[in-house]
């Protein structure tokens, strides 16, 4: 009989090796590769890389870059930065708080992804590789340089277990699999940065003021992208810069600022966002803008409900149509069954008071359910508002919404005698009429912000917030929960229908079609949910984010045609499965998805979290 017996390094991890690269090269050529590479990055981007316009951004010319190679330009001048960096150079330690070569490798990513992307692409559109100039193949060699530099910079080998030599050759591959994940995010792990030193308060403000300016910036020219290939270089670009940033620690850094800081960030941000439609030199970009804004309101109003409060509406678009049917019916349409036309005043107070009034009627004997059996309930009351609004033309039913058909031909709004309608001149620019309702739902959006802010530091906020962490533990406290819970609902569904007042009039008519659980044009309640859950449940800037993404993007990736939910949905699952916490996450929430990644008796970083975890 053949005993077999385990030897204590099978039984535990290995010990800490060495530190290594990705690439076995040594660590001063690495580094020396890295920053060289991207050196010779932004020279490449100087060069023509073809011969001929017919590839869009104009490629073609020498000493200016143009297009794609903007962004290559960018990357590159982010990657040298972070090997100086890592150099020590003075003056530019304080871009990278907590290290410098998790970010660089990042950051050389960014430049090699974008910049290959191009290079495929004029091959793919041209004909093949033979359209290349020059500084398009020094491009090519220069971040693939910069790449293997940063990848071969050494870092601590995460434990790792070995492989059972009696599993199934299935068993082993997956192990190995698991064990190379390991190794990678270890490459790429980084130091928590040092909670930032108190500046100068001018001083923090200002650094807010730049990082504000920053991403108006970003914005606007993601915005503008006027063809495909820029922007899907845009997304490579941003995407992987941001992500070096925060590995850098600047953007826990400037986060701490904000937090110290919170009324001028929110000041500071509005008033960025006003600044939009002057950035513009039509009335094209802010037509997405006002749209984006309608979508971002509605989004924040169901993080009440589903951030706060912790219940899963999957009919919440329903509400956003009750203001929106409410709001067109008093605001003199010729299709509208009442002969009323109030003014914006009492259109908006009827459009939110009506789905007010519809949120506490289907709350009031629903919000006894919990989890699965609310949400089937949410969903049926959206369908069935849809499908009531569809009959209702005075055939199948009363003649209330005109059925199919809607209420069209809604008139523009007037306040004070200022026409959203037509154009006006403000500062000597001409503001088109998306850029009027622009204005307005930022005001509208501003006011939703302050509501949410107010609620969720109250005491009413922090009953939300224990009905969502625990409900038998809240009841037995002495919380309410129904009561509570009828409270955000009511609120959610009135902000809604603030908002769908505004739509109402931006899109001249409102119909059933608008309001699906699912439509591969926002806003539907997939959409606004995966919005709250993609930006960060809990959180204002989450939502607000996440509803400008999800809008954005798949209105720049049409030319997909049939692959459009695909690709977009397979980004979200890839999201999801790599950041579940959201893009801004709750602290709370955040520090609850990555607990499995401690290491044995290891705490988590202190984080001062506000009374409902934010």
């Amino acid at each position: 009989m053949t005993t077999h017996t385990t030897t204590a390094d099978n039984a535990h991890p290995h010990k800490e090796k060495p530190s290594t690269g990705l690439i076995p090269i040594p660590e001063a050529p690495a580094r020396a590769l890295a920053t060289g590479g991207g050196v010779l990055t932004i020279i490449s981007t100087f060069m023509a890389w073809t011969w001929t316009a017919k590839f869009p951004g104009d490629l073609t010319v020498y000493g200016y870059p143009g297009g794609l190679q903007v962004l290559v330009l960018i990357a590159g001048a982010l990657t040298t930065l972070l090997g100086l960096a890592s150099y020590g150079v003075k003056g530019l330690r304080t871009i990278a708080p907590a290290g410098t070569d998790a970010a660089l490798k990042y950051a050389a990513l960014a430049a090699f992804t974008t910049a290959w992307y191009t290079i495929i692409a004029i091959s793919d559109t041209l004909g093949g590789l033979a359209n290349l100039e020059p500084g398009g193949w020094v491009a090519a060699i220069a971040t693939l340089i910069a790449l293997a530099g940063a990848l071969a910079l050494p870092f601590t080998r995460p434990h790792t277990y070995p492989v059972d030599e009696e599993d199934s050759t299935w068993e082993q591959f997956k192990h190995r699999c698991r064990n190379a994940s390991t190794i990678i995010k270890g490459a790429f792990h980084t130091d928590t940065p040092a909670p930032a030193r108190k500046l100068n308060s001018y001083l923090e403000i200002l650094i807010i003021i730049a990082a504000l300016a920053v991403g108006l910036l970003v914005f606007t020219y993601g915005i503008g992208t006027e063809y495909d290939e820029l922007f899907i270089g845009f997304l490579l670009t941003v995407g992987f810069s941001f992500a070096a940033l925060a590995k850098a620690g600047l953007v826990a850094q400037v986060s701490t600022y904000t937090a110290r800081h919170r009324n001028v960030t929110l000041t500071g941000a509005f008033l960025a966002a006003a600044a939009f439609p002057f950035t513009q030199s039509d009335d094209q970009y802010a037509t997405i803008g006002v749209y984006i804004l309608i979508f971002a309101t509605v989004a924040l109003g169901l993080n009440i409900v589903v951030g706060l409060a912790g219940l899963l509406d999957l009919g919440y678009v329903a509400f956003l149509g009750v203001g929106a049917y409410a709001a067109s019916m008093v605001s003199g349409s010729p299709s509208s069954p009442f002969d009323v036309h109030l003014p914006f005043w009492g259109a908006i107070l009827v459009g939110a008071g009506a789905s007010l009034v519809f949120g506490v009627l289907i709350g009031a004997p629903t919000l006894r359910l919990r989890g699965d059996y609310l949400a089937i309930v949410t969903l049926g009351f959206g369908e069935i508002f849809r499908l009531a609004a569809n009959n209702s033309d005075g055939s199948s039913g009363p003649d209330i919404t005109n059925g199919s058909n809607g209420i069209s031909s809604i008139p523009n709004l007037k306040i004070f005698g200022f026409d959203f309608g037509v154009e006006h001149s403000i500062l000597g620019q001409t503001i088109g009429r998306f850029a009027n309702y622009f204005f307005l739902m930022l005001l509208i959006t501003l006011v939703v912000v302050l509501v949410f802010r107010r609620s969720e530091n109250s005491r009413i906020g922090r009953a939300w917030v224990a009905i969502r962490e625990d409900e038998t533990a809240a009841l037995a406290m002495g919380i309410n929960g129904f009561r509570v819970k009828l409270i955000a609902f009511a609120l959610g569904a009135s902000l809604a229908g603030l908002a769908g007042t505004v739509q109402a009039h931006v899109t001249y008519t409102v119909t059933p079609e608008q309001y699906q659980f699912a439509n591969s044009v926002p806003p539907n309640s997939a959409f606004l949910l995966a919005a709250v859950v993609l930006g960060g449940m809990g959180t204002i800037s989450g939502p607000l984010v996440g509803a400008a993404l999800l809008y954005l993007i798949p209105n720049k990736l049409q030319f997909l045609g049939d692959y459009q939910l695909f690709a977009f949905g397979l980004a979200l699952v890839l999201l999801m499965r790599f950041r579940p916490e959201g893009l801004i996450p709750n602290r709370r929430r955040q520090l609850e998805f990555h607990e499995a990644e401690l290491s044995p008796g290891e705490t988590p970083p202190p984080a001062a979290l506000s009374k409902t975890g934010v």
